[in-house]
């Protein structure tokens, strides 16, 4: 039986291949993870837009539905009021 730690031995072919494939698949989950990265900033951003866009969606709907119905739009502090033109 040989060891494995003995500094004078040479490695085999095979060691030396496997040892690559290590090194290859470290460089490869470095990667993979700075894409998981991207992709997770992408889909935050597309959440907030898409959230965005839905809330100056209702908004929008709000202020139609209460002009159809003959009233006005009255900003108050922080919320926007729909007063009726009576």
């Amino acid at each position: 039986m040989t060891d494995l730690n003995k500094p004078n031995r040479t490695p085999t072919d095979s060691e030396i291949a496997a040892k690559q494939h290590i090194e290859a698949a470290e460089v490869n989950s470095q990667q993979v993870s700075i894409k998981a990265w991207s992709q997770k900033l992408l889909v935050v951003i597309l959440c907030v837009a898409s959230f965005y866009g839905g809330w100056k969606s209702y908004e929008s709907n709000m202020v139609n539905e209460c002009t159809a119905n003959g009233g006005q739009m009255v900003q108050a502090q922080r919320t926007m009021l729909c007063q009726s033109l009576q």
